[in-house]
């Protein structure tokens, strides 16, 4: 097999964090006097907090905040998130998720997570997860968002392992083309209609095997 090295995205490949942004963000929204869904938070898949925001802001029609205000507003989403999160268990890893990891570093494979999330290593803590990655590239360690392909590109020099070598795994768009950019094969997690641009595609890491794996 020429891969060498598999990374994954954290939210929507390894655990569903969407719901906790979900009810932050609604909060915040409620907390401004509008309404705020979950299939508006679906187009927030993948996309950094203050770009977030801008959308959140967007829809509500509220242009008169300022870059202070919006940290500000921004600063106490985060903290209701970093609440729900701080309760999290690992009972909810997505189906799958630590057997196909822990089955990679059995077949001698290097493992890491690329994510955008500062609440990253929190999250990974919270799972018992964190001894199975080699290297753990977040949002406090990259300056540029997906599509750009930074975050799998120190990830790959992290382990040690030319780009061409390694494996994306990845549930949003942006992450998939961020993985293609950087030279990387991907397996997307979801649908095979929105994540046309992937390798391959399986509903989710308890469909994964090395098996497929080799296929690419």
């Amino acid at each position: 097999m020429n891969i060498k090295a598999c990374i994954f995205d954290l939210d929507g490949v390894i655990v569903d964090t969407a719901v906790y942004h979900y009810k932050a963000w609604k909060r915040l929204a409620n907390q401004m006097g509008f309404d705020f869904t979950e299939h508006q938070n679906e187009q927030l898949k993948g996309v950094s907090r203050m770009a977030s925001l801008d959308l959140i802001l967007g829809w509500g029609n509220i242009t008169n905040k300022t870059e202070a205000e919006k940290l500000e507003l921004a600063a106490q989403k985060n903290e209701w998130y970093t609440e729900m999160i701080g309760q999290m268990t690992p009972a909810e890893i997505l189906p799958g998720a630590r057997e196909f990891v822990q089955t990679c570093r059995d077949a001698g494979l290097k493992t890491a997570i690329g994510s955008a999330s500062k609440n990253t290593p929190t999250i990974l803590n919270k799972l018992e997860l964190t001894h199975l990655f080699d290297a753990i590239i977040d949002g406090n360690s990259v300056s540029i968002p997906k599509p750009d392909p930074e975050v799998f590109l120190k990830g790959a020099e992290a382990l040690g392992v030319a780009p061409a070598a390694c494996v994306v795994f990845e549930d949003a768009i942006a992450g998939i083309e961020a993985a293609i950019n950087g030279d990387m094969k991907t397996v997307g997690i979801g649908s095979p209609e929105t994540l046309t641009k992937a390798n391959i595609v399986v509903s989710g890491l308890d469909k994964m095997s090395l098996t497929i794996l080799a296929e690419l």
